[in-house]
């Protein structure tokens, strides 16, 4: 591996704190100008590709899903070089045909948080970034491939719910988010795909099922036991998905319009931002403002 940069990154969640396949690897201690990611960063090669991998919640799962530094962990990711970044994620499932095991690559989101930090603008410089489509198309196709040749039961495509947290759904909510079709619910993958397209890196999720939310009524509520159990079986599938994927990308170079999501984003004018903040967000926009 050259120097310290990864093309690929991935975001490790509930059960997911390490990537045993990385060879070469190497603890990264980035500080950024929000703060420090979840914890260091792993940096190897995996099936030829540079790769950075971040435990999200820190290692022994030490973060609640709100407490998690997002901008940090994606600026980390951006200075790395990640031009890709999958999110894996344990979610329960909102949808009688999606079962615990299977996995879910979505295309949507719905928000349903209300106490986090989501984008890096602000102090003096003002950007709207297009997120119609949250996640990058080209790269989910990829992820969706990989994970079946994996061996997984894959659902492509479907609209990801992502609730604050702590604490599991009602049932009342859990009704209600399966009357507005969304067909899995999370705790972080929503802030991740904000900050990547804002940061112009493309963004997929690996959505492992663990459970059917509190919903089904002949199934017990979910359990943080029965998340982990679930993730520990299903967690030989996902790094060989993971594996495919960065195996595929070896050669790759993006063809999407995610490396140019800020063209048309920032609204200020550039005399008018302040140089701090300019300083602060230089990795970001310069290309967009020189």
């Amino acid at each position: 591996m050259s120097g310290l940069g990864a093309r690929l990154g991935i975001l490790g969640g509930s059960g997911l704190y390490r990537m045993p396949a990385l060879s070469g690897a190497r603890s990264v201690e980035i500080d950024t100008p929000f703060g420090s990611p979840s914890d260091a960063l792993m940096v190897g090669r995996l099936e030829g590709l540079d790769v950075a991998f971040l435990a999200r919640h820190g290692r022994g799962h030490r973060l609640l899903p709100t407490e998690i530094n997002y901008r940090a962990n994606i600026y980390a990711m951006k200075s790395l070089g990640v031009e890709w970044l999958i999110a894996a994620s344990a979610v329960g499932s909102l949808d009688q045909q999606i079962h615990p095991l299977d996995v879910v690559i979505p295309d949507q989101f719905i928000d349903r948080t209300r106490h986090r930090q989501d984008t890096f603008f602000g102090d003096g410089m003002v950007a709207h970034v297009s997120l119609a489509d949250p996640f990058c198309g080209e790269l989910a196709e990829n992820l969706a491939r990989a994970a079946g040749e994996a061996g997984a039961r894959v659902h492509r495509g479907g609209t990801y719910l992502c609730m604050e947290g702590p604490q599991f759904s009602t049932r009342a909510e859990s009704e209600l988010y399966r009357g507005w079709g969304a067909k899995v619910i999370g705790m972080t993958n929503l802030q991740e795909a904000r900050l990547a397209r804002e940061a112009e890196l493309c963004f997929a999720t690996l959505a492992l099922v663990t459970d059917y939310d509190c919903w089904k009524t002949d199934e017990e509520p979910v359990s943080v036991d029965a998340v982990i159990e679930r993730l520990q079986r299903n967690a030989a599938v996902a790094e060989k998905a993971l594996a495919g994927l960065a195996r595929s990308l070896v050669d790759a170079e993006r063809g999407c319009a995610c490396g140019h999501a800020l063209d048309s984003a920032i609204i200020t004018a550039p005399a008018a931002i302040p140089p701090a903040t300019r300083e602060r967000l230089a990795l970001l926009v310069e290309r967009v403002l020189q």
